[in-house]
């Protein structure tokens, strides 16, 4: 396991955000979950700690984002513009993970990127150099992360424009149970981002529950 880090995850308790906090709080990281309703962030929080055996915090959106070293935003697209606003002032300095992902209902199984090509190199340059944006996670299925009983049978593409950003994304993809590679510059977020519309479709035509990706290959040795 990495050190132990601050991880707030913004919108978590939705299904994604929620996955995420019951594996890192279990890898033994300190977790927050954010909502726009404080109230709810700490009872949804009581019942992740209880499933995951560990402390997981709940507050308000805002109060979760300046408890955090690492900022995870896990919120749909809908929101997200007005989620990140909402945020903005604790994000100075740190790494924000992005896993949105510009779902636009009901046509949730065609790739609909946003002007510019993705989220997160929108995010990037919303934000600035201050913020290192990374993105990743956006192609695990929500319901494999809410299973700890479960090996998570797909890998994460990690993308952002700080190396050591993405390198700490990694570990904490490791950390979680998940195979994770550095994918290159934020602009290459957007590959992850259509991919889930793909992913989609494949769950309805082949009816898995879960469709995700895996790199083959072997990487070579590091050299000494």
């Amino acid at each position: 396991m990495t050190d132990k880090i601050k991880i707030a995850i913004i919108g978590g308790t939705g299904a994604l955000g929620a996955g995420l906090a019951l594996r890192w709080a279990r890898a033994g990281h300190a977790v927050t979950i954010g909502s726009r309703d404080g109230a709810r962030a700490k009872e949804i929080a009581g019942e992740l700690s209880a499933k995951a055996g560990a402390e997981i915090a709940g507050l308000e959106n805002a109060e979760a984002a300046a408890q955090g070293d690492i900022v995870a935003v896990t919120v749909p697209y809908a929101s997200h513009a007005a989620t990140l606003e909402t945020i903005r002032p604790h994000l100075d300095g740190k790494i924000l993970i992005d896993v949105t992902v510009p779902l636009m209902p009901p046509k949730v199984r065609t790739v609909q990127l946003p002007e510019g090509g993705s989220v997160a190199k929108a995010v990037q340059q919303i934000l600035g150099e201050n913020v290192r944006v990374v993105s990743a996670f956006q192609n695990v299925a929500a319901a494999h992360l809410a299973d700890l009983d479960h090996a998570i049978d797909c890998d994460v593409l990690v993308c952002g424009n700080d190396p050591e950003a993405r390198n700490q994304v990694v570990a904490l993809a490791t950390d979680a149970g998940m195979k994770a590679w550095h994918a290159g510059r934020i602009d290459n977020s957007a590959v992850a981002e259509a991919l889930t519309s793909a992913l989609i479709f494949i769950n309805g035509q082949y009816k898995i529950p879960g469709a995700g990706i895996r790199i083959t290959g072997d990487p070579a040795p590091a050299q000494s």
